[in-house]
């Protein structure tokens, strides 16, 4: 399964975005690590659903966008990528910072999400279970922090290289201050920005999904969610951690695909 990188554009901006896969419409937001090609989820996504994965601006090759300032302009403006795809009752899926966005939407236009599956979503706030700032983790510190498996997590995060490798830090350096420049608009300084109060909203059948050894943002997260979402489930990957969208790709999507 192939998925092709395309332009759609909207109101404020050309939006790159993968797509490939056949069934119903599935619309991915990623996290704030952003998408690779040939991702492995999104590759399984694609054998039960057609997958639309927009990129947000600044991330990959898009272009970046000052008009987007918060959750509400990041929220509409994916809803604005919806319309512009033709898109009608989508199922949504987000990762992290993803699935704060896909919550919020189904928040916001709660008649227009066919079915909303969150994967270790960010968006609450416990004071008893802080999130590390993400904007302070250093990149020899993500694996231990991000992946169950470090040994792994290193090969993934960095693609194979070593995580001091003077070519994967120049890399890196330079997609992340793009990238997190435009996440820090709603996850800065910490990524919270009252979903609480609407999670109620949410009518789409929700399904959770985590990894039972996510350091990043910890399971207690989906009690809390469970709480605030009436018609919500809970899917718990064993051996996974934040990244669970990296290390089981195969059992997210096979949770995603028995969403009905």
């Amino acid at each position: 399964m192939t998925m092709e990188l395309k332009t759609v554009n909207t109101r404020h901006v050309p939006v790159r975005y993968y797509e490939g896969g056949k069934g119903e419409p599935l619309v991915f937001l990623h996290g704030a690590g952003g998408l690779r090609e040939g991702d492995a989820l999104l590759e399984k996504l694609g054998e039960n659903f057609r997958v639309y994965a927009p990129l947000l601006p600044g991330y990959g090759d898009s272009e970046e966008c000052g008009e987007l300032r918060d959750m509400l302009d990041v929220t509409l403006h994916a809803w604005d990528v919806v319309a512009a795809l033709g898109l009608k009752n989508p199922v949504l899926a987000g990762h992290s910072m993803g699935g704060m966005i896909a919550a919020e939407m189904a928040a916001i236009a709660p008649h227009d999400v066919s079915r909303l599956a969150l994967i270790a979503p960010l968006g609450l706030w416990l004071d008893d279970h802080p999130i590390p700032d993400v904007f302070a983790i250093m990149p020899y510190n993500y694996p231990e922090i991000f992946f169950h498996n470090v040994a792994e997590g290193e090969k993934l995060f960095a693609d194979g290289l070593a995580l001091d490798d003077p070519e994967f830090l120049k890399v890196f350096l330079v997609v992340n201050a793009r990238q997190l420049g435009m996440a820090g608009k709603i996850l800065f300084p910490v990524p919270e920005r009252g979903l609480a109060t609407r999670l109620y909203r949410i009518r789409a059948k929700t399904l959770l999904i985590w990894g039972d050894d996510d350091k990043y943002v910890a399971p207690v997260y989906a009690g809390a969610f469970l709480e605030g979402i009436a018609n919500a489930g809970l899917v718990t990957i064993a051996n996974a951690g934040h990244m669970v969208t990296m290390e089981k790709p195969d059992r997210v999507a096979a949770s995603i695909a028995g969403l009905r």
